[in-house]
């Protein structure tokens, strides 16, 4: 049972109000999607309805079937939503009580909660302070003998350096599941995202590079064993319908979302490469700033989820935060707090001491505005605003 304290004390940092209302750059990123595609979206929708057949049907198989193909993979699996793709996979892999599942210190927090719900540990580590991305070397300091996984997360659209990884688990006798919520159609060294560990699961909230118009999510595989599992597991324990050979969930991706996420993926890599293109502007424009500017390894297709930079200090960060709301630019702080150190966690232990990268860059993180249907002019201008502030321009 769960313990619920609501007399418990928020703190919620003084930049939080300024971020609130809607600014003119930044806002309507899902308005300016559906005035793209909306009559291919409709059109899809023409499709299902007429046909009474809502869950489980055709449409999902479709695009379980493009989507695995797309991320290089043998399978894929529609679920309700990337927390349950992420609890899922754990579940399919084996995770339960007693066991540890090694995953990023700054990630949001349902990638740790998936262990949890498994009732497994959740053990964290530091970020690189490059990519800010595990690596194997914090990884492999982590790993003891109640290790059952290791869950690197693709923070931002930038993609974990996999090769190392996979060769620890494999050395180690661990299974690897990819966080690619923030990653759709990024590439490692030539090979999709959703291809790279044992199975990978993602997110289709609507605001992701690919979102569904609601809730979504997807595991992707190659691993036969594991597809079959994931598939008795996201629909009520069962292979044939009726006979429940396992205490399963209900987390199907209903064919209403299957048949809009179908046409979206058709817009992906564009999308993708309209993301690059805005980050680009940013690089160009920031170089000069006092502003940590986002990494990218030569292993990696970033795909900008985010466009995520570090300002010197917390200070400097909540300053900025609020001249940018102030100049109608929605900028924010992903992740401002360490998943260890949210109130869920705090049985666990952990000090800020122990996340020296994460831990800074958590109080300094400054994410600029970036979608697909993001202009050039808006990412000139917020760029401007910012040279303005540091008085650059």
């Amino acid at each position: 049972m769960t313990k619920i304290d609501l007399s418990r004390k928020i703190d919620i940092p003084d930049w939080v109000d300024a971020l609130m209302k809607p600014t003119k750059i930044g806002s309507g990123e899902m308005e300016r999607q559906w005035e793209e595609i909306g009559d291919e979206v409709m059109e899809a929708l023409k499709k299902v309805m007429p046909t009474g057949k809502y869950t489980m049907g055709p449409y999902l198989k479709k695009f379980e079937e493009e989507f695995a193909e797309f991320s290089d993979s043998k399978f894929s699996v529609g679920i309700s939503s990337g927390t349950a793709a992420l609890h899922i996979a754990l579940e399919a892999m084996g995770v339960g009580p007693g066991d540890e599942v090694i995953t990023v210190c700054n990630t949001y927090v349902a990638t740790a909660f998936a262990a949890s719900y498994c009732g497994a540990t959740p053990v964290f580590v530091d970020i690189d302070p490059k990519t800010y991305n595990l690596t194997a070397e914090l990884v492999e300091k982590k790993i003891t003998s109640k290790t059952k996984a290791i869950v690197p997360v693709h923070l931002y659209g930038h993609v974990v350096d996999m090769g190392p990884i996979m060769e620890l688990a494999k050395k180690h006798n661990l299974y690897v599941l990819e966080d690619a919520s923030h990653a759709h159609g990024g590439y490692y060294k030539g090979r999709r995202v959703g291809s790279l560990g044992h199975a990978a699961a993602f997110s289709f909230y609507p605001s992701k590079n690919m979102g569904a118009y609601g809730d979504g999510g997807i595991i992707t595989t190659s691993d036969p064993e594991l597809f079959e599992k994931i598939r008795m597991l996201r629909y009520v324990g069962q292979r044939v319908k009726f006979i429940h050979e396992v205490i399963g969930f209900q987390d199907r991706l209903d064919e209403i979302q299957a048949a809009m996420l179908s046409v979206k993926l058709r817009h992906l890599d564009d999308w993708n490469n309209q993301r690059r293109k805005i980050a680009a502007i940013y690089d160009e424009m920031l170089k000069d700033t006092p502003l940590q500017l986002p990494y990218v390894a030569d292993y990696c297709h970033h795909v900008f989820y985010s466009y995520a930079t570090i300002a010197p200090s917390e200070k400097e960060r909540t300053k900025l935060l609020v001249y940018l709301a102030n100049h109608d630019i929605g900028a924010f702080a992903m992740y401002p707090i360490l998943v260890p150190m949210q109130g869920a966690y705090e049985d666990l232990g952990y000090q800020d001491a122990d996340f020296p990268v994460g831990a800074s860059y958590a109080t300094r993180v400054l994410n600029l505005p970036i979608f697909e249907t993001f202009r050039e002019d808006e990412a000139r201008a917020t760029a401007e605003a910012i040279l303005a502030y540091y008085d650059r321009a």
